[in-house]
């Protein structure tokens, strides 16, 4: 697939502090690609110096088949939508979406800016001002604003954050679609991981400044190269040496016959989450385990006896 940006052996070393250590990747044309990891692994970093807000300390940045490491950011065509927005608070939503493309000079603004506040879903707001929008709203503003000016690349830096859990899931949804609609390439920085898993074509899990791995979001979650990203995409549980995921991990009063791993231990607490139910188990050797089950698998009390058991094509063996 045809690489739109392409980071080659980046570093960005700041006095006292690696920052990102020779990353490299390549984003697809018209992808949703998403950088994954805990705070301070260095992926605002990475963002950053994708916007020419940073200088990499070595390393080559390509977009479009020109290289942009040295480039000012105003050169680069990308755009970057904030955490907090950073919108006008005295301007109208039309008015927001349209300050960057007065600077253009463009000819068919009023055209451009109609289309991408109809795409946003804004329609007849346009009026209004940021603090008579909700938070969903604010953020399809700036999410217009960027858009309006055609960018390759939408950089988006944990834009969902500032959003109550609900409507997350919401915008996520809307944002994929935009996404879809407007053929944009979107890289996305977020240390959540089901916004990364539910929103990427593919995905880069970060760790201390380096990339753990890279690929589509099911390969990553069943496949993980390190335990750390094993450990990072959802729970765990590591049994032997192996990591089984709670999912996969099965409970029984009596040991099935047709178990091949299989190990005893005492329920500790039955946590009930709607759709399935979380039982931890304490092993006899002292691990303690998760097993997420069905309601209609019935129910196990603390202190109960069971038995652990899971299937060996669920096991996962990483260094």
């Amino acid at each position: 697939m045809d690489a739109l940006l392409e980071l080659r052996r980046v570093s960005k070393q700041f006095p006292g502090h690696r920052a990102v250590h020779d990353v490299s990747l390549a984003i697809p044309r018209g992808t949703f690609f998403s950088l994954l990891g805990p705070s301070g692994c260095g992926k605002t970093t990475t963002l950053r110096l994708v916007a020419g807000f940073e200088t990499p300390s070595a390393g080559e940045i390509w977009l479009n088949g020109r290289r942009i490491d040295q480039a000012p950011p105003y050169q680069r065509n990308v755009n970057t939508v904030f955490q907090n927005y950073a919108l006008f608070p005295h301007l109208t939503v039309q008015g927001n979406v349209e300050f960057g493309l007065r600077r253009t000079g463009a000819a068919d603004m009023q055209t451009r800016v109609g289309r991408v506040i109809e795409q946003v879903q804004l329609s007849g707001k346009e009026s209004r001002r940021p603090s008579e929008l909700s938070g969903g709203e604010r953020q399809r503003v700036a999410l217009a604003r960027s858009l309006v000016l055609a960018p390759d690349v939408l950089l988006l830096d944990e834009p969902l954050s500032a959003l109550d859990p609900q409507l997350r899931k919401q915008v996520r949804s809307e944002l994929k679609e935009l996404q879809r609609k407007t053929g944009v390439t979107f890289l996305f920085v977020t240390h959540d991981q089901e916004e990364a898993l539910s929103l990427s074509d593919r995905m880069a899990v970060m760790n201390g400044g380096a990339i753990e791995q890279t690929g589509a979001p099911q390969e990553l979650y069943q496949r993980p190269a390190t335990r750390f990203v094993a450990s990072f995409l959802g729970a765990m549980n590591w049994i032997n040496g192996c990591g089984v995921r709670p999912e996969a991990t099965r409970l029984s009063r009596q040991i099935p016959q047709n178990a091949t791993r299989a190990r005893r231990g005492a329920v500790s607490q039955s946590i009930f989450l709607g759709a399935h139910t979380h039982i931890e188990v304490k092993l006899e050797g002292g691990e303690a385990v998760v097993a997420q089950t069905a309601p209609s698998d019935g129910a196990f009390q603390p202190g109960e006896a069971v038995h652990v058991w899971w299937s060996p094509d669920d096991e996962l063996r990483l260094p």
